[in-house]
């Protein structure tokens, strides 16, 4: 939460540096936060729709529905095969033996809170060093949308359109705002101006 009168934002977290943060927790043992993270970088989901998240869900096929929270609207994510193995791997490292249970357990037997996560997330940026200015939950689901764009090469207006879906944004604007990318092509405009 921030104080009444300031502005935050969520920064993306670059995707090689998340890919090594993935790993490093995983043989850290904290195999809870590297499906976090990995979850939030490749499903491009809320933290309200990633604490919902169970093992069932996620393994049972290659694919999963689920209405989001904050819209209530039905969303079809796909499973990244080679991320589906980390999924797989984070489960029995944590012994778990009920599919149905939710996949972001605290040592409580609940589900971590928003708030916790959070908290988290800022010791990992600590610990690890994280050259990343305002990471929070917020700052994966825009990982997965600047690694989509940039991944699109010359489609990268079909990315937008698609990410622009996939995030419910009312129109392509609000996505590349969204991105940081709206702000780098008005700041790249004093760039064409000669001395």
């Amino acid at each position: 939460m921030s104080l009444k009168g300031t502005r935050t934002t969520a920064d993306y977290i670059e995707w090689n540096t998340m890919l090594t943060l993935i790993r490093r927790l995983y043989k850290d043992g904290d195999y809870t936060m590297s499906l976090f993270i990995g979850c939030g970088c490749f499903f491009g989901l809320r933290v309200s729709d990633l604490r919902r998240l169970t093992w069932k869900m996620l393994l049972e096929s290659d694919r999963f529905v689920l209405n989001e929270q904050k819209t209530n609207k039905r969303r079809v994510v796909k499973v990244n095969a080679d991320f589906r193995s980390h999924i797989e791997k984070c489960m029995s490292a944590l012994g778990v033996d009920d599919m149905d249970k939710p996949c972001f357990m605290s040592r409580k037997n609940m589900v971590y809170s928003t708030q916790r996560i959070n908290v988290k997330l800022k010791e990992i940026k600590s610990k690890y060093h994280l050259k990343v200015d305002n990471f929070s939950c917020h700052s994966l689901r825009k990982a997965f949308g600047r690694r989509v764009f940039e991944q699109s090469g010359e489609n990268a207006q079909l990315a937008l359109v698609k990410l622009s879906e996939l995030f419910n944004h009312s129109s392509v604007t609000i996505t590349k705002i969204y991105l940081g990318l709206r702000e780098k092509e008005l700041l790249e405009t004093y760039d064409l101006l000669d001395f």
